[in-house]
């Protein structure tokens, strides 16, 4: 997970045949301004291989977080400023000194606080889901956005059932009634929950947490997930069913899912009718989920015999006809508010931060499954080997536009673990001087769509070592590379079909180029560039002799300009790793 911010290359040109002074023209006004590079990688033999993905040095907490968000983050290192209240010109204002931000859902991140976050590397909710960030902005620039998904799983879960029993026996209304001086035994007749049925939609932590609490009441629970397995949910006691099978059955049904476009108006005029007549709702979720005009109508009709809700589509609501009704029981939002939840989501955030600095692991990581495999030695080299691969074929087809296509393929045994970051670190490597946007791991992938570049992967068994080989094309002309690590040091074997007789290490400032091979070639080039103030410090050369095989030169420090080489050679591209 290093690469996830690294900087790009340095310096990559190349030219082609015939245009060499216009396109070295070209790409020196392009790349000399951008003197960024990859850091070293640290020798496996050396103390500590867990490597931190990022450096995160200042970290602004936006709202009333748990101290312990804030000490956890200092006992690590990272400095902590805490500004509540900040209104959206004040953030925009402040949110690029810092490259980490914790929120809970107050601080609305919308994307022209992304946008003026030049540092930012985290965005961190203390919480569940991610409503109030713009998580496509995020990943855009290639942010990561993380949340507590544990954290208040068991608030949740108990005010859920706090309501489930409070519309059973109508408590709260009983409640104000007796403030109120009365004593109306017959109103508030309810039902037991006992042999009842309570549909649970949505079967993730809360849904589980709220099925076993409701089970010990004696209730059946019947639910649906898109996602969670029968056989899971069947462990704790759920029996799974479609939603069409599911309304009938239930005479309570509570919700459990995120906010999204397949769940917003899950219950509505539509399947209110289909459920029995007197349904009792329950939604700790989100608001939306439910219809609020078609549960009023039901509510009205009869259909619904009651509702407890937390949450609302606006909060606070403006429209109190819900929350005025007799028979809707509601509460500020409070699934979160215990002291347990928000510890435990201060506590987390500022963990999984730590844990994902230090390289531990990351969790709760929202947009950046691909960071998931990124978590050892081994994996760092293969991560480097794909950026320097496709920085290589940048340098190589630099003069040719547009990118059309990437195909990566990656053999052996020890090269499967790294198919789910492998595409994206070529792509790092070969759109680091194309991009507006700095590359990486997170928004790579994103960055390629938007530029119409074709990507495909595959894996395939082979013998011995495991070999990356990218092929890219670009402007209707084809390269290829392939390469592995070995000794652990990212290596080059082959540039479009010049095998070399020794692997090279790519490492350090590397000069290729395309020549007939003689007897003079050397010494020819060890001309040019001494008389360029530039030393050769070692040569490669292919093992067959096709027509102007490729060579590689690694040199003291990189060519000012390139066609200074055109006498001798077809082709040449040179780049810095």
């Amino acid at each position: 997970m290093l690469s996830a911010w690294r900087k790009p290359f340095q310096k990559t040109r190349g030219f082609g045949g015939g245009t060499l002074k216009r396109t070295h023209h070209h790409h020196h006004h392009q790349f000399t301004n951008s003197p960024n590079r990859l850091p070293r990688i640290r020798n496996p033999t050396e103390k500590n291989p867990k490597m931190a993905p990022t450096s995160i040095k200042s970290v602004l907490i936006s709202e009333s977080v748990d101290p312990r968000c804030r000490a956890i983050l200092e006992e690590n290192g990272i400095l902590v400023t805490e500004k509540q209240n900040m209104k959206k010109e004040e953030l925009i204002a402040e949110i690029g000194l810092y490259d980490g931000l914790v929120v809970r859902s107050a601080t609305k991140v919308t994307a022209d606080i992304i946008s003026a976050a030049h540092n930012l590397k985290i965005i961190g909710r203390a919480g569940t889901g991610v409503d109030n960030v713009d998580v496509n902005a995020a990943t855009h620039k290639g942010i990561i956005v993380m949340n507590t998904p544990s954290g208040n799983t068991i608030s949740a879960a108990e005010l859920t059932c706090a309501l489930l029993m409070s519309l059973s026996r109508n408590v709260p209304q009983a409640v104000m009634s007796m403030k109120e001086g009365n004593w109306d035994r017959k109103k508030f007749m309810g039902s037991e929950l006992y042999g009842k049925v309570l549909g649970i939609v949505g079967l993730g932590r809360i849904g589980k947490e709220v099925a076993t609490r409701m089970q010990a009441f004696g209730m059946k629970t019947v639910g649906y997930d898109p996602i969670t397995p029968l056989e899971v949910s069947a462990s704790w006691g759920v029996e799974q069913m479609s939603l069409e099978q599911l309304w009938p059955l239930c005479d309570y049904i509570t919700v459990h899912t995120p906010l999204m476009p397949s769940t917003v108006g899950l219950l509505n005029d539509n399947t209110f009718a289909k459920c029995k007549k007197g349904v009792k709702v329950v939604n700790c979720a989100r608001g939306g989920i439910i219809d609020e005009a078609a549960l009023l109508r039901a509510l009205e009709s009869g259909q619904c015999g009651g509702a407890g809700l937390d949450v609302f589509n606006e909060e606070p609501p403006k429209n109190r006809s819900l929350v005025d009704h007799p028979n809707v029981i509601s509460c500020p939002h409070l699934g979160a508010s215990t002291k347990e939840a928000q510890a435990r989501c201060g506590e987390d955030i500022a963990q999984q931060i730590v844990d994902m600095v230090k390289g531990k692991n990351l969790v709760g990581a929202v947009n950046a499954q691909v960071l998931a495999g990124t978590f050892s030695q081994e994996s760092h080299l293969l991560i480097k080997l794909g950026e320097s691969l496709g920085a290589l074929l940048q340098s190589c087809s630099a003069a040719k536009k547009p990118l059309s296509r990437v195909q990566i393929t990656s053999q052996g045994e020890c090269m499967k673990s790294c198919t789910g970051y492998m595409k994206s670190a070529v792509l790092v490597g070969l759109l680091s001087q194309d991009c507006e946007c700095r590359p990486n791991l997170i928004n790579v992938l994103s960055l390629s769509k938007q530029k119409e570049i074709e990507v495909s992967q595959t894996h395939g068994a082979s013998e011995g070592d495991g070999v990356c080989k990218v092929e890219l094309v670009a402007g209707g002309c084809s390269y290829r590379v392939s390469g592995s690590v070995q000794g652990g040091v990212p290596v080059l074997l082959e540039l479009n079909g010049s095998v070399f007789r020794q692997p090279i290490a790519l490492c350090g400032n590397l000069l290729f180029f395309r020549a007939s091979g003689g007897p003079q070639l050397l010494s020819s080039m060890a001309g040019v560039l001494a008389a360029n103030g530039v030393e050769i410090q070692s040569f490669s050369a292919p093992t067959a002799h096709p027509e102007d095989p490729w060579h590689c030169v690694g040199v003291s420090s990189l060519l000012p300009d390139l066609s200074v080489l055109k006498p001798s050679v077809k082709d040449a591209a040179q780049l810095q790793i």
